[in-house]
């Protein structure tokens, strides 16, 4: 009972409204099936109530995948049942706080697998509504699409063909707080929000886009991250790309 959940990387990103306390995007997310996290669901010892996660790092205790365990018992009694009899083993690969959705990919790959070995029946559109309720990025690990074009608060996925290009992944040793750089962003560099920004990228590869774009104006967090970590600007080369909130930098593998 073993799954695999990769990393992501974000092509583009672009901050096209606010609802609320979220922020709207548009965006091309590839899956990077070469860098994975494991989680396998393994027996206890001896049966216990509690919910018990072995992770090779430590975790946020209100963690992602503690979040879906919570969504999913809520649905079926069945699940708490399993989990008395088995423990959440994870092997973390992915880098905390580097913009490569490990948290999200993790929880989506969590979903998969208990609701393959619980036979919950639930199909793919549940599956993400329930993701949505953990992450914005969840959704999109739940479709598994090797690209796709992601909008509104990650709810909106579009599948996009396409081979995707090999890439170079740097991450430095640099924990990116997602909701500090978002409200950098906010504060600093929102002076207008384009609800059209980057439209006519969806259709475009994303190989083309990495070769015509300047990496600065690809992602509309990158300005406010490094304003935060400055460390950044010293690191990164100038075609270097910028993946989410980061802190991972990357490039088209030559």
């Amino acid at each position: 009972m073993t799954i695999h959940a990769p990393a992501k990387v974000n092509i583009f990103l672009k901050i096209t409204g606010v609802r609320g306390n979220y922020h709207e995007l548009r965006s091309r997310f590839v899956r990077i099936d070469s860098l994975y996290d494991t989680i396998t669901f393994v027996e206890k010892a001896s049966p216990s109530d509690r919910f018990e996660l072995r992770p090779s790092s430590p975790l946020p205790s209100n963690n992602t995948l503690f979040k879906a365990y919570t969504l999913l018992k809520e649905r079926s009694p069945s699940v708490e049942t399993f989990f008395k009899e088995y423990a959440v083993k994870l092997d973390k690969k992915i880098p905390q706080g580097a913009g490569l959705g490990g948290g999200s990919s993790d929880a989506a790959a969590f979903l998969h697998l208990c609701n393959e070995v619980c036979e919950l029946g639930l199909d793919l559109p549940i599956l993400a509504s329930l993701g949505e309720k953990i992450g914005a990025d969840v959704p999109f690990f739940i479709y598994g699409y090797p690209s796709a074009n992601v909008e509104g608060i990650g709810e909106i996925i579009t599948p996009f063909e396409e081979n995707v290009p090999k890439l170079n992944l740097f991450t430095p040793a640099i924990h990116c707080d997602t909701a500090a750089v978002y409200r950098t962003f906010r504060e600093r560099f929102a002076t207008s929000i384009d609800p059209d920004a980057a439209r006519s990228w969806k259709e475009t590869k994303s190989e083309e886009l990495l070769k015509n774009l300047d990496p600065i104006e690809a992602n509309d967090l990158f300005e406010a991250a490094l304003a935060l970590y400055p460390e950044l600007k010293q690191l990164r080369s100038p075609m270097q790309f910028f993946s989410g909130s980061g802190s991972t930098l990357f490039s088209k593998a030559t």
